[in-house]
């Protein structure tokens, strides 16, 4: 089942469902998408369970609320600073060939010639998916924002004007809330749009975080429940309307050093991540860029991500922000 959000003329969400393939409907009495995961989960019921007990309506066209601009991301919070954004790099095969290429410094020579990259990389395949009950080794891990640096499907997604890059990384997304008692309950999964300045972080590896600061979107719609073993989708670059940049990626934990319970286990064994009545976004990683392709983006470039079952394609076009002088006082 695909969950999505549209926004309404008064300011109202419309929640809509759908199997793939298959024509969306209005949850009945859903207030967002949000507000019916936290009661399901308040109430130790699944999502399908409650969305069954609401009942549907009216039938939603997604493709045109979708041309009207009207999505949403899937899942948005009422208080943007408690949607958290985060993700891990190196977590698929073939991932550390394009990170140890734009960092250049790679040798299979000797342990201590390696890059961190490369070292990183082969602790997650020899301990990213451990035996069950056992914990595996930590992924690298980062932050990119909280709910204001979530970008509804359709609009843009702004590069700072201080920015080297902006360059789009595809990937999956697992989308959670926290019920009351401080337990994470998995929503499903979504393609997501990792956006990142891939130039800054080339010049430094230690320029990750920086890199990383930067917006990101997701959607449009929720794959409710698990993800698939093998994943398979395209991602593309159009530049005035043509496709400049073209490449399939895989992802799934048939394509993965990392089991996704070994990702979350380290993302939410912190407590700082077990708020009660939080949503996070939590981005899995790739093995494929433009960027590692000598693709530079432009301004009006569209970024364009889909993925077999995951619903409609993600959009974004690239903007690049006005300069914006930054002024410290003194209190």
């Amino acid at each position: 089942m695909l969950i999505s959000q549209i926004r309404n003329e008064d300011g109202s969400i419309t929640v809509a469902v759908r199997q793939p393939g298959e024509t969306a409907h209005a949850v009945n009495g859903a207030a967002s998408v949000y507000a019916l995961a936290l009661e399901a989960a308040n109430a130790g019921r699944s999502l399908k369970e409650t969305i069954d007990a609401k009942g549907l309506g009216a039938a939603v066209d997604l493709d045109k609320a979708y041309a009207e601009g009207r999505l949403l991301p899937p899942i948005t919070h009422p208080d943007p600073a408690h949607l958290h954004l985060t993700g891990t790099g190196l977590t698929h095969l073939g991932s550390a060939a394009t990170r140890d290429a734009m960092h250049k410094k790679t040798s299979e020579a000797a342990e201590e010639t390696l890059t961190d990259s490369m070292k990183m990389f082969r602790m997650g395949l020899e301990g990213g998916k451990p035996k069950a009950g056992q914990t595996g080794v930590q992924p690298e891990w980062f932050y990119k924002g909280n709910g204001t640096s979530a970008v509804a499907p359709g609009a843009a997604l702004v590069s700072p004007s201080f920015a080297e890059d902006g360059g789009e990384e595809p990937e999956m997304a697992g989308i959670y809330v926290i019920c009351e008692k401080g337990v994470p309950f998995r929503i499903g999964f979504a393609v997501a749009n990792e956006f990142s300045d891939h130039k800054t972080e080339r010049v430094n590896y230690l320029w990750l975080a920086h890199s990383k600061l930067r917006q990101a979107s997701f959607g449009p719609e929720i794959r409710i429940g698990v993800a698939p073993e093998d994943i398979r989708g395209m991602s593309r670059i159009l530049r005035g309307g043509k496709v400049l940049w073209e490449k399939p990626f895989l992802s799934g934990e048939a394509n993965m050093s990392h089991s996704f319970a070994n990702l979350e286990h380290h993302h939410f064994k912190y407590g700082l991540f077990r708020q009660p009545g939080d949503v996070h976004v939590h981005m899995f990683g790739t093995a494929t860029l433009s960027f590692g392709d000598g693709i530079r983006t432009e301004e009006g470039d569209v970024f364009e991500i889909e993925a077999n079952g995951f619903g409609l394609p993600l959009r974004n076009a690239l903007a690049i922000a006005a300069d914006e002088p930054v002024v410290i006082k003194q209190l």
